[in-house]
């Protein structure tokens, strides 16, 4: 087992298993893509969890993410909602939350919490009194500026160099739909 800290500023250690006990052996398989080549037990194991793992590495992500939007005022939701509306300027509620995969009852609080940051302004559409569009202050719009660092900061944080972290990106983005597919479709029953 090898000691790794969980949180440089908590002193938090696990213990995560080496590398030649985080699998098990599967060269006696045909075919060590199969699912039923591994015995049932270790499915119901945490280390075998590839959604514990994206947990996992999504906390450490905002652990960083704390860090280095701490200067420029954001928390990491906010951050995201900054990152839509610098790409693509002025957009409806529906629309952002959309970009973000956040409903609306998410997404209001924190439109709330930026707009008295003066970093966006909510209005409703004089075509649509149901439609509230969102759009970037001044202030909001110079942020943008400070923000160029951010990405960088977090890309050296993460030890990948850029084809390892496009490789990851394009992964999670097929794992995405894929799970998307089965939450709409029904989740395949495994023999």
């Amino acid at each position: 087992m090898t000691k790794t800290p969980l949180s440089a500023s908590e002193g938090v250690v696990r213990d995560l298993p080496d590398k030649a006990e985080a699998l098990p052996d599967l060269s006696d398989s045909s075919d060590p893509s199969d699912p039923s080549a591994v015995p049932a037990e270790e499915f119901l194991r945490l280390d075998r969890q590839i959604c514990f793992s994206l947990n996992a590495a999504s906390r450490a992500f905002n652990s960083v993410y704390r860090v280095v939007l701490k200067e420029l005022g954001l928390t990491y939701p906010q951050y995201l909602v900054m990152l839509v509306l610098w790409e693509h300027g002025e957009l409806p509620v529906k629309r952002l939350g959309e970009h973000l995969r956040l409903d609306s009852g998410t997404l209001s609080p924190l439109l709330k919490r930026l707009e008295a940051a003066g970093l966006v302004r909510r209005e409703r559409s004089a075509e649509d009194e149901r439609s509230v569009r969102v759009n970037l202050t001044e202030a909001g719009a110079d942020l943008r500026e400070q923000a160029l660092v951010v990405p960088r900061r977090i890309a050296a944080a993460t030890g990948f160099d850029l084809r390892e972290i496009r490789d990851l990106r394009a992964r999670l983005d097929r794992l995405t739909l894929a799970l998307d597919a089965a939450a709409l479709e029904g989740v395949p029953v495994c023999e």
